[in-house]
């Protein structure tokens, strides 16, 4: 069976999800939303698509199954509320939502209405990151680790002019934290559960936001620290220590490779394979195959990863007096 779907929002994030929903052969794009009906007609055009609307209600009212909202942060609640309400699936891109209420509250929705509402964390799906968490154990008693996920962004150029791009604007839920951070708090979470404690040290924006910092997630016996930023670039690895070895991992997304070091015998084992070229058709497989097979399991198992790290990331934001519109409601 193939997935209809919609998408609200056109930006480059949106075209990698049509490309590896499409690349799976279990979705096919039929409507597009956006607020102008000439953008909507223009982002269309581009993947032959006729169905266009400039409202939620409508697009949610389309004969769709499934829709995909990568839309400003702040909008998130909102917007999918309105969907779930019209009883679609929704990929919701990360963060799903600015408060833990606002999740509870669409979770509750979602299952009202007999649908799933997942969010797009689709660096676990890759097929090196599944290798890596199965061969974890392999380590023996894990002692630490340190994540790496920092990349400057052309945004802050911005913001050093004298400007407020959204995601580095508090009123559309910006900062580094929640839109790059989620992704080694994600990958941490994924592999070792919910840490007993967690800190950030932020670097503060001139527009309010934080612009990256240093976390530390700590566990029953070991810790692990993430420098995450989009001020400026890391080219760090990151790393999981272990009492048998070290793995060394390029990345906490697009993983290449995933080397483990046994420092007895000097010896290195790759364990990662090839890396799928479209970002997120992996992601968009299992996705399709929760929707098809109504696996609640699986889909309760993100939503618990998901409720995870926004509760990790509220915590953060309250240290450092991040405070988003929503947050005061």
């Amino acid at each position: 069976m193939v997935l209809t779907f919609g998408v609200i929002g056109t930006s480059w994030i949106t075209d990698e999800w049509i490309s590896g929903a499409h690349a799976t052969g279990l979705w096919k794009l039929t409507s597009v939303y956006s607020r102008t009906r000439e953008t909507a007609e223009q982002y269309a055009a581009k993947y032959d698509v006729s169905s266009v609307h400039t409202s939620i209600e409508s697009l949610a009212g389309d004969a769709i199954q499934v829709i995909y909202v990568a839309s400003p942060n702040s909008l998130h609640y909102e917007q999918t509320k309105l969907i779930l309400q019209h009883k679609r699936h929704v990929i919701l891109e990360k963060p799903a939502t600015t408060t833990v209420a606002e999740f509870e509250d669409l979770c509750s929705l979602a299952r009202v209405n007999g649908v799933y509402l997942i969010e797009a964390y689709r660096h676990i799906q890759e097929a090196n990151f599944q290798t890596l968490k199965s061969g974890l154990t392999q380590l023996g008693q894990v002692y630490g680790a340190s994540l790496t996920y920092a990349s400057f962004s052309s945004r802050y150029t911005n913001v050093l002019n004298g400007e407020t791009p959204n995601v580095f604007s508090l009123d559309f839920a910006g900062g580094s934290l929640v839109d790059i951070g989620v992704y080694p708090i994600t990958f941490a979470v994924a592999l070792f559960g919910r840490p007993r404690s967690s800190t950030y040290q932020a670097f503060r924006c001139r527009t309010g936001t934080d612009g990256g910092g240093f976390i530390l997630l700590q566990y029953e016996n070991f810790s692990v620290s993430i420098n995450q930023s989009k001020c400026y670039n890391s080219a760090a690895p990151s790393e999981i220590y272990g009492e048998n070895g070290t793995v060394t991992v390029n990345a906490t997304m697009n993983i290449d490779t995933v080397k483990l070091f046994n420092p007895r015998t000097k010896e290195t084992k790759e364990w990662a394979g090839p890396k799928e070229e479209l970002k997120l058709k992996e992601e968009a497989a299992e996705f399709a195959r929760i929707i098809q097979n109504d696996d609640k399991k699986a889909a309760k198992d993100l939503e618990d990863l998901s409720r995870t790290v926004l509760q990790i990331t509220t915590e953060l934001r309250r240290q450092n007096g991040i405070i988003y519109p929503a947050d005061k409601i």
